[in-house]
Parts: C-alpha cells; sequence; structure tokens
C-alpha cells in the first residue's frame, strides 16, 4: 500500500487531457470538501455578522499572497526551472541540472521568507489601523473581531507562499499528484477547524484550521522534494542575479493580481455598507462559483502550462497554437454546461448545499440569485486563467498586467454604477428583482456586486483574446464550432432541466432537504442526458477527444490527441 502511494506521488503526468483529469478529480474533491465547509459554516451561524466577519478577515492576507507570494508563483518560476531541468525522455537528469535548479531554488526560497516575515510583520502591526478602510459598516466589537482574525490568517498567504514554491518544482518534475492534493488537505484542515475547534474557540478556531489547512498544502509536497533530492533550504549565498530576473518578471503578474485583489477588497466595502450577512451572501455565491473554475479553468490551464512554456522555448509556434486551441475547446465545453446548470437550478444548489440550520429562506434567495450573476462569467473566468498563463509562457507578462488591471477597474466602476442605478431607479431595481425572483425581500442591492464583477471579467477575456489574436490570427477559426456546439448543446440542457423541474416539482415534496435535493439531481441528470445525445448528434470532438482520453487511461489505447498535441 505505501509503495503504491509512493508511486501515485513520484509519478509524471505528461498527456495534456490525463494531467488535467487528474487535477480536475483532485479539484473536485476539494471542492467537494469546501461545500461541506460552507454548509457546515451556514447551518452554524447563517448569512449573519460573524460570518461578515470571517470572510472579511481574508482580505488583506488574500492580497498580501498576490502582492508578496506571488513572486515565487508556479507560473513564474516554472520556466527558470525548466532551464535548469530539462532532458531527454527516458533520460535521466543530469547532475549538474539538480544542482543548478537547487542553488536557484535555494536562493528564492531564502530571499522569499526574509521578505515574505518582514513585511507579514508589518501588516501585523499596522492592520488595526488600515482595516477600517476595508471594513467600514463594522461595529466597535465586530471591527476588533476583525481584526484578531485577520492577525491570525496572516499565516495562511506565508505558508502558501512556500508551498507555491515547492509546487513549481513539483510542477516542473510533471508531479502533479502532489500539487493537485494540496488544496484537498487544505479544505481538511479548515472542516477540522469549524469540527473541533469552532466549539471551543469559536471563529478563532476555524482560522485556526486554515492554518492548519495551509500546513498541510506545504507538508503534502515534501516527499517529491525529498525523493528528488531538492527541498528548498536557507542559504547565505544567495543569488541575486537569480531573485532580481525572478523579481522582474513577477512584478506585472503581481501588479494583475493585486488589481483583482483590490476590486474584490473593494466590493467588500460596498457590502459592508448593505445589510447585515451581504458579505456572506457575496462570499457564498463566488465560493459556489469557483466549483466549474477549480475543476475545468484551473485543471486545464496548470496542465497546460509546462507543456506550453516547454514550447514557446524550443519555437515552435505551431504546437504551442494547437495546445491553446485544444485547452480552449474543452475549457468552453465543460464550462457552457456549468453556466446554464447554475443559472436554472440555482435554488435547488443553494438550499441543498447550504440550506440548514441557520441559513434562511432569504439568504438562500439572495444567495441563489448572486450565484446566477457570477455564473454568467463563468467561461470567461476559465479562459482568462489559460489565456494568462499562455502569454505567461510567452514571456509577455505585462500583456495579462494591463488586461487584469483594466478588469479591476471595470469591476469597481460597473458594481459602484449598478449600485447608484438601483438605488435610484425603480424600474430597473423592479426588473431586476423580478427577473432574479428576490421580491418582497431585503438586501438585494448586494447582486449588483456579482454583477459589477461579471461583467469585469467578460471584459477581461475579451481584451486578452484580442491580444492573443495578434499572435495567432487563426484562434477564432479553431474554437468557431467548438463555441457553436457548446452553447446550442448546453441552451438545450437548461431547457430540458428547467421544464424538469417543473414536473418534479408536482410529484415531489420540494419543501424537504430530499425533495429538493432529488429535484435538483434528476433535473440536472435529465439536461445532461439531452446534452450528451446532441453533442452525439453532432459528431462534437471534445467529446470523442474525452473518450479517447479516457479509453487510453482505463485500457491503454494510443491516443491521436497525445500524439499530434502533446508529443514534442
Amino acid at each position: 500500500m505505501v509503495e503504491r502511494l509512493l508511486k501515485m506521488f513520484n509519478r509524471e503526468w505528461s498527456g495534456l487531457h490525463e494531467a488535467a483529469f487528474l487535477l480536475a478529480l483532485t479539484a473536485l474533491l476539494s471542492q467537494i470538501l469546501g461545500l461541506v465547509r460552507d454548509r457546515l459554516l451556514a447551518s452554524h451561524f447563517g448569512a449573519g455578522r460573524e460570518l461578515d466577519i470571517y470572510y472579511a478577515a481574508f482580505r488583506i492576507p488574500d492580497l498580501l499572497y498576490a502582492s508578496v507570494a506571488s513572486f515565487v508563483a508556479v507560473t513564474v518560476l516554472i520556466p527558470f526551472l525548466l532551464e535548469r531541468m530539462e532532458h531527454s525522455e527516458g533520460k535521466k537528469r543530469k547532475v549538474g541540472d539538480v544542482a543548478s535548479a537547487k542553488q536557484f531554488v535555494n536562493s528564492i526560497f531564502t530571499a522569499f521568507v526574509l521578505l515574505m516575515a518582514v513585511v507579514t510583520a508589518l501588516i501585523y502591526l499596522i492592520i488595526p489601523i488600515i482595516g477600517h478602510s476595508v471594513v467600514p459598516g463594522f461595529t466597535a466589537d465586530a471591527y476588533d473581531k476583525y481584526v484578531l482574525l485577520t492577525r491570525i490568517l496572516l499565516l495562511s498567504p506565508f505558508l502558501l507562499g512556500i508551498s507555491n514554491l515547492f509546487g513549481s518544482v513539483t510542477q516542473s518534475l510533471r508531479r502533479f499528484f502532489v500539487f493537485a492534493a494540496g488544496p484537498i488537505l487544505y479544505n481538511i484542515g479548515i472542516v477540522v477547524g469549524v469540527v473541533f475547534l469552532l466549539p471551543h474557540f469559536g471563529l478563532t478556531g476555524v482560522v485556526m484550521g486554515v492554518v492548519l489547512g495551509a500546513l498541510l498544502h506545504v507538508g503534502i509536497q515534501l516527499p517529491v522534494l525529498i525523493s528528488e533530492h531538492i527541498v528548498p533550504r536557507f542559504t547565505l549565498s544567495i543569488n541575486w542575479n537569480d531573485v532580481k530576473r525572478v523579481v522582474l518578471l513577477s512584478v506585472p503578474r503581481t501588479i494583475a493580481l493585486s488589481a483583482t485583489q483590490i476590486a474584490i477588497i473593494i466590493l467588500i466595502q460596498f457590502a459592508s455598507k448593505i445589510e447585515v450577512g451581504s458579505i456572506a451572501v457575496f462570499t457564498f455565491a463566488m465560493n459556489l462559483q469557483s466549483i466549474p473554475l477549480a475543476i475545468v479553468g484551473m485543471s486545464y490551464s496548470v496542465a497546460a502550462f509546462p507543456t506550453l512554456a516547454k514550447l514557446w522555448t524550443r519555437g515552435n509556434r505551431e504546437k504551442f497554437s494547437a495546445q491553446i486551441v485544444v485547452a480552449t475547446r474543452h475549457i468552453m465545453f465543460w464550462s457552457f454546461p456549468a453556466i446554464i446548470l447554475f443559472i436554472v437550478l440555482r435554488a435547488q444548489i443553494v438550499r441543498t448545499i447550504l440550506g440548514s440550520g441557520a441559513f434562511d429562506w432569504t439568504a438562500t434567495r439572495l444567495t441563489a440569485a448572486a450565484l446566477a450573476l457570477f455564473a454568467i462569467s463563468v467561461v470567461a473566468q476559465n479562459l482568462v486563467l489559460l489565456y494568462t498563463r499562455a502569454f505567461y509562457a510567452m514571456g509577455k507578462t505585462r500583456l495579462p498586467l494591463y488586461s487584469n488591471v483594466f478588469s479591476g477597474i471595470a469591476i469597481v466602476f460597473a458594481s459602484w454604477f449598478l449600485l447608484e442605478i438601483y438605488q435610484t431607479h425603480p424600474v430597473f431595481r423592479y426588473f431586476a428583482e423580478t427577473l432574479l425572483r428576490t421580491e418582497n425581500i431585503t438586501g438585494t442591492k448586494i447582486l449588483m456586486l456579482p454583477l459589477g464583477y461579471s461583467l469585469g471579467m467578460i471584459a477581461n477575456v475579451a481584451i486578452l483574446l484580442y491580444l492573443l489574436r495578434q499572435d495567432f490570427p487563426d484562434l477564432f477559426a479553431n474554437i468557431k464550432k467548438a463555441f457553436l456546439h457548446s452553447f446550442s448543446s448546453s441552451v438545450v440542457l437548461g431547457f430540458v432541466a428547467y421544464h424538469s423541474t417543473k414536473v418534479f416539482a408536482m410529484i415531489l415534496d420540494i419543501n424537504t432537504f430530499v425533495g429538493i435535493s432529488l429535484q435538483g439531481i434528476l433535473s440536472g441528470a435529465l439536461g445532461v442526458l439531452a446534452w450528451l445525445f446532441l453533442l452525439r448528434l453532432l459528431e462534437n470532438e471534445e467529446a470523442k477527444e474525452i473518450w479517447t482520453s479516457l479509453h487510453h487511461k482505463f485500457w491503454k489505447k494510443p491516443t491521436i490527441i497525445a500524439t499530434e498535441v502533446e508529443s514534442f
């Protein structure tokens, strides 16, 4: 058993679809644990002030992670590591390559830990002063709790940054299993905090679970690093030229990520001034819509990035373009059905996952409506993950910077404008509430924030597509058919699922947990069957490629995609 586990840890995952399926499976498990976490929190606290404090406490640590910990992000470090570790397939890595990689990793590790320690200590001291700008609507007692939780959570970006550095090595070695297992262990840590520490320490126990999850995220990567003799260590002989190169490459990415985090902080500011529980509703909906991002967008973009970086380094533009096209087609293939299911079955999803204990019907309706508004940009968000990594692989880090900064500004401006229109134009408010079925409840103003976020992300992918097309003019032509197939089949899925809910509402008692869950599951299943049937009629290429890849995985048949796109 131990031997098999070690083999899994050290196995290389070379194919795009094989690696993406592994990442997707582990992402699914991680998201299931995340849903358990959210259900426990919703049941215990409801959409109230306690969860407003808890979720707001993540904002400055998340900004710290985006602005400082991103200097050791996998998308930045992998190209440098590949320069030092690249070896021909089937041959052992040279000792000199390993030594060079170890020296590089030690330098980056030492510089990062020193920088992160100084910045974390500084923020720890000034958080009582700057925190008011994040949650201006909090009372004095709520603010004191917010400061305490934020200070504890500052450990999380420190640990996750180290895990990023470790992950750069494991991904360069294509050991995707340990990288993929990290988020699972992270959520296990949080669930442990909710189940075992919350009863004794309250919200403080929950954030202690977050820190535990971050420790597990780091620890899972150590076996591979130990087996490859490349565990990072502190060094006095820091290669400052390497650090400088990494920093210069990281700056555009750091600013880009910080722009998105700052935009979210501003949305939290807006939410803190609305109704109590607005931050919780916003965050619950964002967590739910993140499921396809983790399972689809992150899986394909992470799996594709090492190959993209290697292909571009070797000057193979044709296969580089083909890899982007394949990943784009499959991201759309999975994302459009997710959008439709989230919109059509939003109430069933939210009520099944979160609807227990203190989480009441008003919170359910608001969260479901917010989920639908977030969902309209799922395809855009997934493609942003892929195209951003494509530009990083090309070394064109400034282009995603411009796009993300514009997107962050667009998110804030769109949200502010929508809030103003919502407040001053009753006709618009009535239209929005009627469309989203949130009439006669308070706090509907919060719904303008996910809508503004989605508009900003759609603008982001539009800009990235335009910029990418400058290098690859045939991009649109190569993904047009996939877009039409995915969109049209997903519309049919939605039509069948929507009308199925009407039928099952007459058969099942949808006022119970079992009834509402079965209504959503059965309606979604019928919609998916209609989706698959139409794809079969259309002879959809993505469906064929997925079947071929799975068939190759389990029955060891040759796979066309791996030969045509991924071999190099």
